[in-house]
């Protein structure tokens, strides 16, 4: 172990003087940005209270698009998904596998209730996150619009995905919209993209990974402003259920391993050959050969195990109870929001709408705005915003916010915390539409 330290301290010098390495593009994973962000975690975690609002429904952890050895850029099997699925409290899998002619994702991919787990087999394809009701394997389509139709024959659902590379689509009858993908809060970040580019950059990541590995995975998270702003003027066309992209694959990595020759083979994620290095070449790398024999596995950087992707983001569903029906039932009434639960556990969140003794969940269609009262409250303190026809108009600090309409439009509603003195998204509901009367 004092080899491997002293070679990370090495690689980090190395890296920050070549200028891979940066206070801009990595501030949130330095040691003392992690620390300081763990402590805050934990200090919310004890603020923690149950919400006294009542929605009528129990709250579940769904995670979309998540992908399996079935699709070719993942090796994951599913033993190991379903326990990382285990291990953050996902109730729900709702697969998003790349087609290919060997199977079919529809009546091969994974079905049923595994170990508690529930799972929904689907696609990612042509744009969108699709969920048949039956397989369309041999269905032929000639536009994105007729695909779409297609999915959503006998009640399936279709939701648009990567929003950050059709965000002028114009798709009729959608069930919904990502409007967040991990994958695309990841491409925009330049720097630590060319920092983790290379063998000796993924090392540099090896400290915080070890010490505070879901805060080095959530330093990447920023707000999904552009995704935001779609899908705020897709709300406004037509109802639209915003669902988190997970975007899991576990396929960020690299393994060094000692061949017999002497030299240390690269591979990445996916166990395919990145570089062979001579350590005769490369000083820095002495230390860690020392004292290995061929065959030795000397480092390993494991950046997204299913378990810390699931943890990073899901898609709350309200359900009266958990099954495929219903968990179908849900996304098509907008009844979810999506929370960052590696902030806090946000379970029991409520946004609804009251008029006298009527109650509206999440996603409800509601005419005239006369005698509507929007309720919110979360189980953390936080900044509890909410927005009208993508606009913040009211901003309450604390757990709840109530305000009294007096206009039509789209209202949702975002929550934020303060983590180490930084303001986070944490909770991004879907919307309650209110239409003028008559």
């Amino acid at each position: 172990m004092k080899n491997l330290r002293l070679f990370v301290a090495f690689t980090c010098a190395a890296l920050l003087t070549a200028g891979l390495v940066n206070a801009e593009s990595l501030e949130r994973m330095r040691l003392d940005r992690l620390a300081a962000t763990h402590a805050a975690i934990e200090r919310l975690a004890a603020e923690r209270r149950p919400v006294e609002l009542e929605s009528g429904f129990r709250d579940y952890r769904a995670v979309l698009h998540a992908h399996s050895a079935f699709s070719h850029d993942s090796r994951g099997q599913i033993d190991e998904i379903v326990a990382g699925a285990k291990a953050a409290g996902v109730d729900v899998i709702m697969f998003s596998e790349h087609p290919a002619r060997h199977y079919d994702y529809y009546s091969d991919g994974h079905r049923g209730v595994n170990d508690g787990i529930l799972l929904i087999p689907g696609a990612e394809t042509g744009g969108f996150l699709a969920y048949p009701a039956k397989s369309i394997q041999r269905e032929v389509t000639d536009s994105s619009q007729q695909f779409a139709d297609l999915v959503k024959r006998d009640d399936g659902m279709i939701f648009l995905c990567h929003l950050e590379e059709r965000m002028d689509w114009k798709i009729a009858g959608l069930t919904g919209s990502e409007i967040y993908n991990t994958h695309a809060d990841v491409k925009d970040e330049t720097r630590f993209l060319a920092a983790v580019s290379s063998p000796l950059g993924l090392l540099s990541l090896l400290p915080g990974l070890q010490k505070y590995p879901q805060e080095t995975f959530g330093a990447l998270l920023d707000y999904p402003a552009d995704y935001l702003r779609r899908y705020d003027e897709l709300c406004r066309i037509a109802p639209h259920t915003g669902v988190a992209g997970g975007d899991s694959h576990h396929n960020q990595g690299m393994r060094a391993t000692l061949r017999g020759d002497g030299k240390v083979l690269v591979e990445d994620g996916l166990r395919e050959k990145v570089a062979e290095l001579d350590p005769a070449d490369n000083p820095l790398l002495l230390g860690l050969v020392a004292g290995k024999k061929p065959g030795d596995v000397l480092l390993e950087v494991d950046l997204d195990p299913y378990e810390r992707s699931f943890r990073h983001v899901s898609t709350h569903l309200l359900l009266p109870d958990l099954n495929e029906a219903e968990v179908g039932n849900a996304l098509r009434a907008g009844r979810a929001y999506v929370a960052f639960d590696w902030l806090g556990d946000p379970s029991g969140f409520v946004f609804q709408a009251k008029r006298g003794n009527e109650q509206f969940p999440l996603g409800s269609q509601i005419v005239d705005p006369a005698g509507l009262r929007l309720e919110a409250a979360a189980p953390l303190p936080g900044a509890v915003k909410l927005i009208r026809n993508g606009q913040v108009i009211r901003e309450e600090q604390g757990r709840s916010l109530a305000f009294d309409l007096t206009e039509p439009g789209v209202y949702r509603v975002e929550v934020w915390l303060n983590v180490a003195d930084e303001q986070r998204p944490w909770i991004l509901s879907n919307p309650i539409y209110v239409r003028p009367p008559g």
